[in-house]
């Protein structure tokens, strides 16, 4: 059971996570599953890997249906909880390769739990339409029809599914600079005419109660709290982070991290920014 464990813990981690958006409820699943699974008769687990993940994808189906009414109640925007990742981890090493982009993530958050799933399995895992059947227990033409109804509610092109273009470090670390510098111009250059800043505080920290939307208006809310925040006694308090598997912005005070900024780049602009203030979700962050 032990060997189970070790292979598989990695992709069914990744599964659950995306799934839910939330580590927290994704360590939940992976544990509870290899809880039960010692109650599994030998002869159902000739194929564990079809077989856990059946299990994770139930369990966190049901996780959905309630958390879906939770998000309808949460107080402004909700956002996935993102993690510290390292490319020195084993693990992050397991899930790193097709792992989706935080903004897929945010947009996941559209479709229905069924879709949500079919849409993971198939495009971030690389499962085949027939071993999805299986799993979900539904027809291989349904689980084509819910991809397609999935991809359509997403709004994204085929290629920018799983891995939309990413920004390097140094391009990060240049808009950073700008950041702290107060260099308007430069950050207005960095963002997409169409730039969309999301922020999510969840009633526990200030934070945009609703999406901004042109250069000017976002360019604006990051100034005002990131230069207040950039230097704290002479040392800067926002640094570079490996987050979710792509470098994302960390801002840090005497009390430990409060914000977390992901960046969705196209053709070489910010289209959308997303920062997580609710402290609740940066615990697998600090």
């Amino acid at each position: 059971m032990q060997e189970m464990y070790n292979q598989y813990k990695g992709l069914l981690f990744k599964l659950a996570y995306q799934l839910t958006g939330s580590v927290s409820d994704a360590e939940d699943v992976v544990q509870d599953v290899f809880v039960k699974i010692y109650d599994v008769p030998q002869e159902k687990l000739t194929e564990p890997k079809a077989y856990l993940c059946k299990m994770v994808a139930n369990r966190c189906k049901d996780l959905l249906k309630s958390a879906r009414k939770q998000r309808e109640q949460y107080y402004g925007e909700w956002l996935p909880e993102p993690f510290l990742s390292s490319e020195d981890d084993s693990m992050d090493s397991v899930i790193q390769e097709d792992l989706l982009s935080y903004a897929m993530l945010v947009l996941l958050e559209r479709l229905s739990p069924a879709e949500r799933a079919v849409f993971v399995l198939h495009e971030a895992l690389g499962f085949e339409h027939r071993e999805i059947a299986e799993l979900l227990e539904k027809s291989e033409v349904n689980c084509r029809k819910l991809l397609s109804r999935a991809k359509t509610k997403m709004g994204v092109a085929s290629e920018e599914l799983v891995r939309p273009e990413a920004a390097n470090y140094e391009w990060v670390y240049s808009f950073m600079a700008a950041l702290k510098q107060g260099n308007t111009n430069q950050i207005l250059s960095m963002l997409d005419q169409d730039v969309v800043l999301v922020a999510d505080g969840g009633g526990k920290a200030s934070a945009a109660v609703k999406p901004i939307e042109t250069r000017e208006l976002v360019a604006q809310a990051l100034l005002g709290p990131i230069r207040q925040a950039s230097m704290q006694e002479g040392v800067a308090v926002i640094e570079i982070g490996h987050i979710n598997e792509q470098p994302g912005l960390i801002l840090r005070s005497n009390e430990g991290i409060h914000t977390v900024a992901m960046l969705h780049i196209r053709r070489n602009h910010i289209q959308n920014l997303f920062i997580i203030r609710n402290p609740d979700k940066l615990k697998h962050v600090g």
